[in-house]
């Protein structure tokens, strides 16, 4: 994998063919997609939705026109603690606590603030060795009541890792379980998949499935079009989601309180 360098992402032709012939295996990138969840039990429900994201580097984030800015806007704020004073510092603060030292390259798969508001269900980060081999992946987790999680995994050469579930994230479900995740890094396609396995009962399953065009203003326009509202559509889709299901009765698991991550816990 080739080392990313600072991008200036722009509307013209010649930024268009250089990018296009990077992105490929190097950020930055943008991602249209679709987030699918399923559950068969105790009732059968499937939800989609259309979304986006950005592939970033995080030494070396795409620096927008200042007439496109408030379309995508990376802010430390928005992740793990949100006190670090760069996205990359607090991803490195999570690492450390972990006794994981060996990390020179980091990339992100998030999505931005967009005109001010942003919410990440799930920001996936590919932590490389100076060697270009890969010490770890981050999933961090937000749920809709403002809390953040970060799962710390070892994946396999096909992107994938189990861990047990430690955080309370739909309202119907217990913090108990296992995760099997498969959290390949993305190419010119992306697909990942989370499966929640409860002992007695039928996975859960949630996906995340696209593909990529250059970070340019000209596919972030497309992509803006496409996912009008962005983040807030997204957060309020859930929400809704939500009702729907406690309308029909599925039974509502209590929230308990957060358990303390060093680096994570705002």
């Amino acid at each position: 994998m080739t080392a990313a360098h600072p991008q200036i992402v722009g509307s013209d032709a010649s930024d268009l063919t250089h990018l296009t012939q990077q992105f490929v295996h190097t950020a930055p990138a943008i991602y249209d997609t679709v987030v699918t969840h399923v559950r068969t039990a105790p009732l059968r429900n499937t939800f989609s939705y259309k979304s986006y994201s950005w592939y970033v580097d995080l030494d070396a984030l795409p620096r927008l026109p200042r007439y496109a800015r408030a379309l995508a806007r990376f802010d430390a704020r928005d992740h793990f603690d949100g006190t670090a004073p760069t996205i990359r510092a607090g991803i490195d603060r999570v690492l450390a606590a972990r006794g994981i030292e060996d990390v020179e390259r980091v990339t992100m798969l998030a999505s931005p603030r967009v005109l001010g508001y942003v919410f990440n269900p799930l920001s996936v980060y590919w932590c490389h060795r100076a060697d270009g081999s890969l010490a770890c992946v981050v999933a961090e987790v937000h749920n809709t009541y403002g809390e953040r999680h970060a799962y710390v995994v070892g994946t396999d050469d096909r992107g994938r890792a189990e861990v047990d579930k430690a955080f309370y994230v739909s309202p119907f479900y217990e913090v108990e379980g296992r995760y099997t995740m498969s959290l390949p890094e993305p190419g010119d396609l992306l697909e990942q998949v989370i499966t929640l396995h409860r002992e007695g009962e039928p996975p859960f399953v949630a996906s995340v499935r696209g593909h990529a065009s250059p970070a340019t203003v000209g596919s972030l326009a497309r992509s803006v079009l496409r996912c009008p509202g962005a983040s807030v559509g997204v957060a309020l889709k859930i929400r809704l989601q939500g009702v729907r299901l406690w309308l029909r009765r599925l039974p509502v698991a209590t929230r308990p309180p957060l358990d303390p991550q060093e680096g994570v816990t705002r």
